[in-house]
């Protein structure tokens, strides 16, 4: 039977479904990465063996977090959903949704992790090299604040760098300088791009499509990837305080080497 867990959101507890169906296998065949005829869950569009998942529900200070085995069979829509046509992951986090007790902002986000998703990742940018590549498109703004996160590298208790949108403006922060690098000033809603960080060196190198548009100083061994949707907005400075005002990250693609 499959097993249940409750999600709350603006007073209301949802329950979602979290169940593995088991096909016949084919001797020979290999089970395939996405269905053509759509997607159940969004582990079948992209391969989150070593991520976790935060989400904008659940109690006061303690949202929903989905690790693995759980996460390979696991959505709640609208906050974590798969594409009908199955080539990308909805993430969406309401501007009335629970915060962690770090941040007063929501978000649907991935935290990266390591050994098949059972501990949490943190890496040193002095050693080795760690590399995160996203394909995403920023979908919606919340209202008043019009201001989203789709991908960032995290060091201990506080993001050293991350693709952010205000309105159509989109930048590549350094710490608490969030108008660091201006990436382009007239990002359409809907426009995927190539984000990628490449650490090593005690240096951080961020690109868009391609090309280089920052290097960032920073040396650290607590460090750990992110992508999903991180919200800069809440009740206190966007109205309306209500599920349909969100922001909301579509991600075809990413992938996560370390060498």
């Amino acid at each position: 039977m499959p097993s249940t867990r409750s999600i709350v959101l603006a007073g209301i507890t949802a329950a979602v479904s979290v169940a593995t169906l088991t096909l016949p296998a084919q001797a020979g065949t290999p089970a395939p990465h996405k269905r053509a005829a759509g997607c159940t869950y969004p582990s079948e569009v992209l391969d989150l063996t070593d991520w976790k998942l935060t989400l904008p529900t659940g109690e006061d200070e303690d949202p929903t977090e989905i690790t693995q085995p759980d996460l390979a069979t696991f959505s709640a829509d609208p906050w974590f959903r798969a594409d009908a046509d199955c080539d990308a992951v909805r993430f969406r986090a309401a501007v009335n949704g629970v915060t962690t007790g770090g941040s007063s902002y929501p978000r649907a986000e991935l935290r990266e992790m390591t050994d098949d998703g059972e501990e949490e990742a943190a890496w040193s940018t002095t050693d080795g090299t760690h590399t995160l590549v996203v394909r995403e498109a920023f979908m919606a703004l919340p209202e008043e604040r019009p201001y989203l996160v789709g991908a960032q590298v995290h060091g201990g208790d506080d993001d050293v760098t991350v693709f952010r949108l205000e309105g159509s403006s989109l930048y590549i922060t350094d710490g608490d300088d969030r108008h660091h690098r201006l990436v382009t000033d007239d990002y359409e809603l809907g426009t995927e791009f190539e984000a990628k960080f490449v650490a090593k060196d005690g240096e951080i190198n961020a690109y868009y499509n391609g090309r280089l548009q920052t290097t960032i100083s920073h040396d650290g061994d607590t460090n750990y990837f992110k992508a999903g949707v991180y919200t800069q907005a809440n009740c206190d400075n966007s109205e309306p305080c209500a599920d349909d005002n969100y922001g909301e990250v579509r991600i075809s693609r990413i992938k996560v080497t370390h060498s």
